[in-house]
């Protein structure tokens, strides 16, 4: 009985590694085959082939398919905003950091899957807690880039950062919908770039 339990106590976590892992490739290969194929709809059996893995380890590790697919678009989603930090680190100034920020946002390959994934946060009342976390996750992401490269820039914003980045990520991912879900346009008549404060000029207010 004792042997019993520590070999139990020692492959425990080796179990928990290979559970971790193997969430991880299907995660990795869902945002994978979204990217690849934007728009296009992605089966359970594609998902667990490309990572390696059986079909019902979708549904034991993440209750569904659908909430599989929100945790890889918003993973695609952070990989985006981390290149998009990479395009603003080289903005000479205020004024083209917030039109290059822009552009490259809308023009994200991520964006599709995360659409998808806010409207089945919306229709699917079990899903809204995953999407709000990995939405609050890109807020602080967004708020802690922001804030250094100010700090070392001397720039300034006129409205505080957790609100700035909320703004931001707001008005882009709502263009996105709106136009996914048939309204007349396209994202890029939106002014993105409109929405930062984030400037390098002295505040008109105080001077």
């Amino acid at each position: 009985m004792e042997k019993t339990r520590t070999e139990a106590r020692a492959t425990s976590p080796r179990s928990r590694d290979r559970g971790r892992a193997t969430r991880h490739r299907l995660i990795e290969a869902a945002a994978r085959l979204c990217r690849e194929r934007p728009g296009a709809e992605v089966s359970v059996a594609e998902i667990a082939d490309a990572a390696g893995a059986f079909p019902n380890q979708v549904t034991y590790y993440f209750g569904s398919k659908d909430a599989l697919l929100v945790r890889a678009a918003f993973l695609g989603l952070l990989h985006d905003a981390r290149r998009i930090e990479r395009i603003g680190r080289q903005a000479p100034d205020a004024a083209a950091f917030r039109r290059n920020i822009a552009r490259a946002v809308l023009a994200m390959p991520s964006l599709p899957s995360v659409t998808r994934a806010l409207a089945a946060g919306i229709s699917k009342p079990e899903l809204a807690p995953v999407v709000d976390q990995h939405l609050q996750l890109l807020f602080r992401q967004s708020e802690r880039f922001v804030g250094r490269l100010i700090d070392s820039r001397g720039w300034k914003t006129r409205r505080p950062l957790g609100v700035e980045a909320r703004t931001f990520w707001s008005t882009a991912l709502g263009a996105v919908l709106l136009v996914r879900a048939g309204a007349h346009g396209t994202a890029g008549e939106l002014d993105l770039a409109g929405t930062l404060t984030i400037h390098d000029e002295p505040d008109p207010d105080h001077t």
